[in-house]
């Protein structure tokens, strides 16, 4: 899968092109409002590759909310042998779908 752009977001990176929809972590907003990603690590185009030393200044990446969800469940249990200690509590994460619209290098 060729990539345009590596961003980061919510402390994870995420490989991006035009038109990718990326899950990431929470983002405030609903759907078709805009947003902005300036924290792009590396940026493609064509056969020139350009790295951040941590960011690339002035590279920033258009997205276009799609929706808000959450994740499945995960369950968490906790139990302590010999002292009838059992807990059992469940998560689940929320994010938001973005779709990618533009790539600035």
């Amino acid at each position: 899968m060729a990539y345009e752009a590596i961003l980061e977001t919510g402390g994870k990176q995420f490989a991006v092109s035009v038109g990718d929809v990326i899950r990431v972590p929470l983002l405030g907003g609903s759907a078709g409002d805009r947003v902005a990603f300036d924290r792009v690590l590396v940026s493609r185009q064509g056969e020139e590759i350009r790295t951040g030393r941590p960011h690339l200044e002035g590279a920033h990446v258009e997205g276009e909310i799609v929706g808000q969800d959450h994740d499945r469940k995960l369950i968490v249990f906790r139990f302590h042998q010999n002292t009838s200690y059992r807990r059992k509590t469940g998560h689940r994460q929320p994010h938001t779908a973005v779709r990618i619209t533009a790539v600035h290098a």
